[in-house]
């Protein structure tokens, strides 16, 4: 990616976590990433285009830090311990990833009203639940398809979540980090389940 092209994507990622979407101006946003506005729409085109292209920037940024492993010689890392690694990384408290999660939030809300932005979301959601699912399928190779799509959905859920009390300081990052363990663990073992388990509509 040209260094221009990232310096506004990362610039639009900041102002998206600290305005919202809604408070995104070209204008500004030229100031933050040290551009002229005739560059922000010669790479993006229009103001969709440039959404489109910063969500899927935090996508890609969160799976670099996601998948990232600490540096040296280590063991081979266990599918259950790899899958709670992908998960908690996303509670890292560092500024990267509550601006990352910050602005995932603020673009996923102003879909709702903004709905070129849905294809994307999907798109990306759609990878996020296929990579999650293909980790649990490693920690029970014996679980159906279905039934790691669907452990996958929920546990991104409950991340999804968890990441938006974090944020704002409801839950602090180490008991956000045991709900999430605890969810984890509650999946591999209601994969293990002879028939998956069922809730009943009420009433």
């Amino acid at each position: 990616m040209k260094d221009r092209k990232k310096a506004i994507l990362k610039a639009a990622a900041r102002v998206i976590a600290r305005r919202g979407v809604r408070g995104l101006r070209v204008e500004e946003l030229a100031t933050e990433a040290r551009v002229s506005k005739a560059l922000v729409y010669y790479h993006f085109g229009d103001r969709s285009g440039l959404l489109r292209h910063t969500l899927r920037f935090i996508g890609d940024r969160a799976e670099r830090y996601t998948c990232r492993r600490p540096p040296g010689p280590r063991e081979p890392e266990s599918p259950l311990r790899e899958l709670e690694r992908r998960l908690l990384l996303e509670l890292q408290d560092t500024r990267e990833v509550r601006e990352n999660s910050t602005a995932w939030g603020e673009l996923r809300a102003s879909s709702v009203f903004e709905p070129e932005l849905r294809d994307e979301l999907a798109r990306a959601d759609l990878e996020w639940v296929r990579e999650i699912a293909d980790v649990l399928g490693q920690v029970d190779p014996t679980a159906p398809d279905k039934a790691l799509v669907a452990a996958a959905e929920r546990l991104i859920v409950l991340l999804e979540g968890l990441s938006t009390r974090w944020l704002i300081g409801v839950l602090p990052t180490d008991h956000a980090c045991e709900l999430m363990r605890g969810a984890i663990t509650a999946e591999v073992e209601g994969l293990r389940l002879p028939e998956p388990y069922t809730v009943c509509p009420v009433g």
